[in-house]
């Protein structure tokens, strides 16, 4: 039987601040090509599978960096069984190389109380990028503290273009092997206990697949993606086929994600060089 880290006793609210430490952690061609795999590229995108040619996805930073979250998490600071990843951002402030090591700072940036629950906002930083999980933890609200930026309201009018994001039905399996190894993404009994049909896509796999089809939409490149951001409003299934939309403003798109039954990433931008 699994076991799962007791919450730490103090109020969620001085979890803020906290600080998750410093994490190097190394990479080859072999693992850049994996992760473009599992978000959807395809055996013609060269420059992302081929080692001789390789472009470094920016989203793979997510990956590399899922250890924070899971730092929290393991220290106690929310409830890894109910928890549920509310949104994420991403900054690129360098291309990542082909292989190597990047080193990243870890911290506790705030903790939002929405009541019933808590939000912690957890930022990475290294050299190549600034990224920020947010982690809806349900029970841990209700210590007194501010509820936190609201929702912003979500583009006007028919989106400027919109493009089809595939997914496949191994898609799930494949991408755990690149760090995030929840068994809600696999298990069938770890999906229904948290009210699923049948295991879900990890969301940071849903955002980074549809960075590939709207990249080809605009006639940019995958790898020169500088800014994501975005809010899982609903699962995705492995084999769903969803439709992106896009609305352009600022320095790139407004963008939504729907499901076969509805919206499941809101609020999203994404910007290309």
């Amino acid at each position: 039987m699994a076991t799962h880290p007791a919450l730490d006793p103090r109020p969620a609210g001085q979890w803020a601040g906290v600080d998750l430490g410093t994490r190097t952690v190394a990479y080859d061609e072999r693992d850049a090509i994996l992760y473009a795999l599992a978000v959807g590229a395809g055996a013609g995108d060269l420059d992302l599978v081929f080692e001789e040619r390789l472009r470094v996805l920016p989203t793979f930073a997510l990956a590399l960096a899922q250890w924070a979250p899971d730092a929290l998490g393991s220290q106690g600071g929310f409830d890894t069984r109910l928890s549920v990843h509310g949104s994420q951002r991403l900054s690129v402030t360098a291309p990542l190389p082909r292989s190597g090591e990047v080193t990243m700072r870890a911290k506790v940036a705030n903790v939002w109380d929405k009541g019933s629950a808590a939000v912690f906002d957890i930022d990475v930083e290294s050299d190549y990028f600034v990224a920020t999980w947010s982690i809806f933890g349900p029970g841990s609200g209700g210590f007194g503290g501010e509820r936190g930026p609201g929702r912003e309201p979500g583009p006007e009018g028919a989106p400027d273009l919109t493009a089809e994001v595939p997914t496949f039905s191994t898609q799930a399996v494949l991408y755990r092997l690149t760090g995030d190894r929840h068994h809600i993404h696999i298990d069938p009994e770890a999906a229904a206990a948290i009210g699923q049909p049948r295991p879900i896509m990890h969301g940071l796999c849903t955002m980074a697949a549809a960075t590939l089809p709207l990249a080809a939409k605009l006639g940019a490149h995958p790898a020169d993606l500088t800014a994501l951001a975005g809010r899982f409003a609903a699962p995705v299934f492995p084999g769903d086929t969803l439709e992106l939309s896009a609305w352009r403003g600022g320095d790139g798109h407004a963008v939504e994600l729907t499901g076969p039954t509805g919206p499941v990433i809101t609020g999203g931008h994404l910007a290309f060089a």
